[in-house]
């Protein structure tokens, strides 16, 4: 995607959505009724997705600008126009460029996607620009700059991952994220990670049926489980059974289970799983997931055992946001 289309993109949706630049300039108590309206997608077609986005990015403002940025209301002349660039100050994997720009735009400014989700960047390289009202520039810096360093984290993790893996096994080994996600951002997590290369997984509750240690505690024997599962979820689901035993993994293949998550093994066990599973003709039959201690440093032994997945907490809750930094000056006048 080339620069021309963001831009075309980011017109359509300041178009859509705009309030005048002049009226979030104006002070505290119209920009919290600015933040706080209804998203005018609703007046024209739904789109689902942008209207869940663009929502989650409304509080995210609200949350941050309270009432007002005490100190720009005080310091900065709503009139006054101004630029800004965001520099990505070490090399890095980018996402949440989009989302940057629809802050943006929520904000009353124009940006521009100087890189985009997906690219590769050097330390130094501008990865967007805005203008629009001083004011509202300073507004959303720091919560465009918060979403853009967490996504460019999680996305840079993940490609890491996901380059050691293919080196072994020539890219036929999933890397997966988990739902070991922050409340409020897994929309934005799980793109990150996909963007970097990485497998969604479940992205909530609803998407599969995952049989735990715990269901089983409460529900009862592993065949039982799935029997139960199959019965009464759609067969659009898949149905993944947690093994902590080479034994189990035998168990909740001979049960149904379309995934098999081996929990917390050594990749001994895991070797040792995946081998009773070819002896006794159940590994074709199903997928195999390896989670729990996966990390940076021993990812890549996990991934020569033979299994399909492996999952890594890690690279959603601990991944190091990238350094970024938003320079904003006064619009030079013209004329």
């Amino acid at each position: 995607m080339d620069r021309s289309i963001s831009s075309v993109r980011a017109r359509a949706i300041r178009k859509r959505t705009r309030t005048p630049c002049h009226n979030v300039g104006l002070g505290p108590t119209a920009l919290h009724l600015f933040l706080y309206q209804t998203p005018r997608t609703l007046s024209r077609k739904l789109n689902t997705n942008e209207f869940i986005v663009e929502n989650a990015l409304r509080s995210f403002l609200a949350e941050d600008v309270g009432y007002g940025d005490i100190t720009t209301d005080a310091l900065v002349d709503f009139k006054l126009e101004g630029e800004g660039r965001v520099v990505c100050k070490e090399s890095a994997l980018i996402a949440g460029v989009e989302e940057a720009l629809l802050l943006l735009n929520l904000a009353g400014c124009e940006g521009t996607a100087e890189v985009h989700d997906g690219d590769r960047v050097k330390g130094g390289v501008t990865v967007l620009s805005g203008k629009g009202p001083a004011r509202s520039l300073l507004y959303v810096e720091r919560t465009m700059l918060n979403l853009l360093s967490h996504m460019s984290g999680i996305a840079t993790a993940t490609a890491d991952l996901v380059s050691i893996v293919r080196k072994e096994r020539a890219g036929k080994v999933k890397v997966a994220c988990t739902r070991k996600t922050i409340p409020g951002l897994r929309y934005f997590e799980k793109k990150a990670v996909m963007l970097g290369g990485g497998d969604s997984h479940r992205l909530r509750l609803d998407d599969a049926v995952l049989i735990k240690d715990n269901h089983l505690a409460l529900a009862g024997s592993m065949r039982e489980s799935v029997r139960k599962a199959q019965t009464r979820v759609s067969f659009t689901k898949k149905v993944e059974v947690e093994a902590t035993t080479p034994d189990q993994a035998v168990e909740a293949a001979e049960a149904g289970a379309d995934i098999v998550l081996l929990d917390n093994m050594t990749p001994r066990e895991v070797q040792r799983s995946l081998g009773l599973l070819e002896a006794k003709g159940l590994r074709k039959r199903v997928l195999v997931e390896a989670s729990g201690g996966i990390t940076r440093e021993n990812i890549a032994i996990y991934a020569k055992t033979g299994v399909d997945v492996v999952s890594v907490g890690a690279i959603t809750h601990s991944a190091r946001a990238i350094d970024m930094s938003m320079e904003i000056r006064a619009s030079e006048k013209r004329g």
